[in-house]
């Protein structure tokens, strides 16, 4: 008995609710050989709602080939070349979507629609000032319209606009609208606070937010804004939790090890890094972040290893060639700082610590010419530094530089102005005439 009713069900289905059964339930075959039966017999309703399911679950084709089937038969449905437009920019077909949505008049019902669509075509073309004016256009026929509001929340957060952004995720909550396209409005309100630089405000949203409703990316959120706010147990047990759910959301390690290590935990940070390592050996940055925890645990083998991998996976990352040179320098190798730093020493915009570096090694190399030269391309940086400028004086007085020499000195004790023995050795230049 209960077969046969259960069979009766069955027989009532359409072929297209059928074929969506099949194809969710991965029997692609037997899917498509109802989806053919449901191009043919199923009524234009059933077929518009079939493809709003498949393109739902990424089948763009099969939805395209039942909306433009539909648009033949309905020419004057607008709705269907939206929807169109927005399965060609999915697929990168700009000119396709753009005559699209060129045939949807401002008087079609789905005019508001083909605005929205269009605002996101743009976007990916990335002429953003024209997709604002598309929303923008949007809220002036629809300002009520949660989509629209919501749609104009997410491109000024986009724009790192927070403060705009904030008002339409505000806005949105005030009407009681708490989520919308499976977006949590308090999450993002939350976010555009901490883009702003309001964490207090940017906290007290984030924990309104329910633990069910607490997505990868809102306890990253909530995580970095505690960091913030420096309360680093805090950051490290929202952190913690995301990296027990989610273990290959790797954004999430280099902050939580930024909060460990704040909080006196350089171990467990360096421990940290290296799991994120093992998620995404191809970010230099967390070999850098490695070599730093290392070298304030004084593992220096480890920090030359990082610093290497770093520098294998991006040789222009310039802060690890400098962590590496500053390594070089603290071990006495001087020739190995020298060979790692040549290939730079020409390059616009250098970092002035490698200016300083290769002074040091030349000194000691006995490059004296070439240590001059970068004693003074280095000055101009360094004249707040009084290990610097100490350095150079005496580097400056070695070789008989006698001007320059002075004007470190000078530069030093206006620092260190008690320092009594450098202080008298300048009486001694000023005593000269310098």
């Amino acid at each position: 008995m209960k077969i046969r009713i259960f069979q009766r069900k069955v027989d009532t289905m359409s072929y297209s609710e059928q074929a969506l059964s099949k194809i969710e339930d991965g029997d692609l075959k037997e899917g498509n050989r109802l989806y053919a039966w449901a191009l043919r017999k199923d009524d234009a309703d059933t077929l518009n709602s079939f493809a709003e399911e498949l393109y739902s679950l990424g089948f763009d084709n099969k939805a395209k080939r039942i909306y433009e089937k539909l648009l033949e038969q309905y020419p004057d449905e607008d709705s269907l070349r939206v929807n169109l437009a927005d399965i060609a920019i999915g697929q990168g077909k700009t000119d396709q979507a753009l005559q699209l949505l060129a045939e949807v008049e401002p008087s079609s019902d789905a005019y508001l629609q083909s605005l929205l669509v269009s605002a996101d075509l743009y976007q990916t073309e990335e002429l953003y000032e024209v997709s604002g004016q598309k929303l923008l256009e949007a809220e002036r026929i629809a300002p009520e319209e949660p989509i629209v509001r919501f749609a104009l929340g997410e491109f000024y957060n986009m724009m790192q606009n927070y403060k705009k952004a904030a008002a339409y995720y505000l806005g949105l909550i005030k009407q009681g609208i708490l989520s919308l396209s499976a977006v949590n409005l308090v999450g993002r309100l939350a976010t555009a606070y901490a883009g702003m630089g309001k964490f207090e405000t940017s906290m007290a949203y984030f924990e309104q937010i329910k633990p069910v409703d607490q997505t990868p990316d809102i306890l990253f959120q909530q995580g970095f804004v505690y960091l913030q706010l420096k309360n680093y147990p805090r950051a490290i047990e929202v952190l913690e939790k995301l990296r027990d759910t989610n273990p290959d959301y790797v954004s999430l390690y280099p902050i939580l090890a930024q909060a460990q290590a704040q909080n006196n935990d350089a171990t467990a940070a360096l421990k940290t890094v290296q799991e994120g390592i093992s998620f995404d050996e191809y970010n230099e940055d967390l070999y850098s972040q490695a070599a730093e925890l290392a070298n304030q645990l004084g593992q220096y083998e480890d920090v030359e290893h990082y610093l290497t991998e770093a520098l294998k996976l991006n040789p222009e990352q310039m802060k690890a060639v400098v962590q590496l040179s500053n390594l070089y320098i603290k071990q006495k190798r001087y020739q190995d700082n020298v060979d790692l730093l040549q290939p730079y020493i020409s390059e616009n915009d250098l970092d002035p610590q490698i200016y300083w570096n290769i002074a040091v090694s030349d000194e000691h190399l006995d490059e004296l010419a070439a240590a001059k030269t970068a004693y003074q391309n280095a000055y101009p940086f360094f004249t707040n530094n009084a290990e610097f400028l100490r350095s150079a004086f005496y580097f400056f007085r070695q070789i008989g530089l006698t001007e320059w020499a002075v004007k470190c000195l000078r530069a030093y004790l206006k620092l260190v102005p008690d320092d009594d023995e450098l202080s008298l050795i300048l009486e001694d230049y000023e005593n000269e005439g310098f």
